[in-house]
């Protein structure tokens, strides 16, 4: 199984472009107004055209309502949602029907216990993101550059695909994925000069680092969830 490499929180055609250019899987849009990504329509109708088939679209929200999502996916054209906030289980069933897409759910981990809620969120979508817990004064879910305790993944690996995220770049994304072995990473802050503003050195380093990881790593394995 290849790997699949995710840039997410994507602004501007030049990075969109890089991203593209060094193979990305999975190209990430960012729809909520906290974030120093966030896109209007206008700007996400644009890159989204500009992907041309290249590359998975992702739509990124956090407790969004189904008219913003509607707007953003007439917007984006996506081929994934990707839902960021308090969502749960029944509500992430419930946006994959209404709007036919595929969904990653983002998952805040800081310890083991945060683990028990994994096997009803598998059922409900397509993929599960483990991502770092926010600070409890965050204004934001992720995109903080703080990773977590990977380890902390050992046995906990539901029966659909995850991707790793919070705190990864190129320097620590081949450990990253020594330890847990997932399919899949994903990358923001970590291809970053500053909050929002992508690096395209960074976004090449990160996907050739990611990759040349993989390669020497056993197969990927789903289990079930403890």
């Amino acid at each position: 199984m290849s790997l699949i490499v995710k840039i997410c929180g994507l602004s501007t055609p030049q990075t969109l472009d890089a991203a593209l250019e060094a193979g990305a899987d999975m190209v990430g849009f960012v729809f909520f107004p906290p974030s120093p990504r966030h896109l209007q329509f206008d700007a996400a109708r644009a890159l989204g055209q500009r992907v041309r088939g290249r590359a998975q679209k992702v739509t990124l929200t956090v407790d969004a309502d189904e008219a913003f999502l509607q707007s953003v996916v007439e917007a984006l054209h996506p081929d994934i949602l990707q839902l960021h906030g308090k969502e749960s289980p029944e509500r992430v069933a419930a946006l994959k029907k209404r709007f036919g897409l595929p969904i990653i759910k983002a998952l805040a981990v800081e310890a083991r216990s945060d683990f028990d809620q994994v096997k009803r969120y598998a059922a409900a979508g397509d993929w599960i993101l483990f991502d770092a817990k926010a600070p409890a004064d965050a204004t934001r879910p992720g995109g903080l550059g703080k990773p977590f305790d990977w380890a902390l993944l050992s046995g906990a690996i539901p029966s659909v695909p995850v991707m790793l995220s919070g705190g990864l770049d190129a320097k620590n994304v081949k450990e990253a994925l020594r330890i847990t072995r997932v399919p899949a990473v994903d990358v923001s802050s970590g291809v970053e000069t500053s909050p929002g503003h992508k690096d395209a050195q960074k976004i090449r380093e990160f996907i050739n680092n990611a990759r040349e990881a993989h390669v020497h790593l056993p197969p990927y394995e789903v289990t079930s969830t403890p």
